[in-house]
């Protein structure tokens, strides 16, 4: 089982990655703890972290920034634009307007400290604004070099193709989990074009162990049903690159710890 995975084709990461989406942002003891976590992944050998606009308008990136920059040379921090605060009541809403896009992209580089996010993803796809020119508006980003490589996040497979029509698509981040696999086929989409596949709540049901067989396969490796699912993952498809969050030490040293874990034929069988 390979144990890195090269997004775009060129810049490589390891495949068990951290998403940062949980962090506490308050200028408290909780963030201090929340700083340790984000650093305490970096020393484990994480080199994929996820975050977004949407994770406290900005701050979740301003908090890893502080945590991490100057980063380490082969760490991609990777971030989400597309969802704002223009409800009638400030609420947050999806927006793909040009504007806003480029907008928000420019905050994201002055907080995260940077002069390009490697990897950009469009949050989720507006459906109030051309496709198109959402799109377009990061490809203009990406030829003007404050954007690598552009991503899609809760996409189906035909929006998938859609978008491939308009830029090239270097990653695809959804909801998928050994107990939640709706988004199958844009997995196997992700797969045949060599895209890599970010799903989020990768540990969903497996913490608890709903899952069937889980709590047996956990049992036999003496491992956590966390880990087993986490493992079950990194084991579907070469291209999947789960991005599990935790504000927790502990848990953020179980998760890493699952990259490890040896599921046998017998043991995947029995996940089903």
């Amino acid at each position: 089982m390979p144990t890195t995975f090269r997004i775009g084709g060129d810049l490589e990461v390891r495949r068990l990655g951290f998403g940062a989406m949980h962090l506490p942002t308050e200028p408290d003891a909780a963030r201090a703890a929340a700083i340790a976590v984000a650093r305490r992944a970096v020393e484990l050998g994480v080199t994929l972290i996820d975050t977004a606009h949407l994770y406290g308008g900005g701050a979740n990136e301003e908090l890893l920034a502080e945590a991490l920059h100057p980063y380490p040379a082969d760490l991609l921090v990777t971030t989400k634009v597309g969802v704002a605060r223009t409800g009638p009541g400030g609420e947050w809403e999806l927006n793909g307007r040009p504007e806003v896009l480029r907008e928000q992209v420019d905050h994201a580089l002055r907080r995260l400290r940077v002069d390009r996010v490697e990897l950009l993803q469009l949050h989720r796809i507006d459906p109030e604004v051309p496709l198109a020119d959402q799109l377009g508006a990061l490809r203009d980003l990406r030829d003007a070099g404050k954007v690598g490589r552009i991503g899609l996040s809760e996409v189906t497979a035909a929006e998938l193709g859609l978008a491939r029509d308009v830029v090239d698509i270097a990653s695809v981040q959804n909801r998928y989990s050994l107990v939640d696999r709706e988004h199958e086929p844009v997995l196997e989409a992700c797969e045949a074009a060599g895209i890599a596949f970010l799903p989020w709540r990768p540990v969903l049901g497996a913490a608890t162990g709903q899952a069937a067989g889980i709590a047996e396969v956990a049992a036999d490796l003496g491992a956590t049903p966390a880990q087993v699912g986490l493992a079950w993952l990194l084991a579907r498809s070469p291209v999947v690159l789960p991005i599990p969050g935790t504000s927790s030490l502990t848990h953020l040293e179980e998760n890493v710890a699952a990259a490890d874990l040896n599921l046998t034929p017998a043991h995947l069988a029995r996940l089903g």
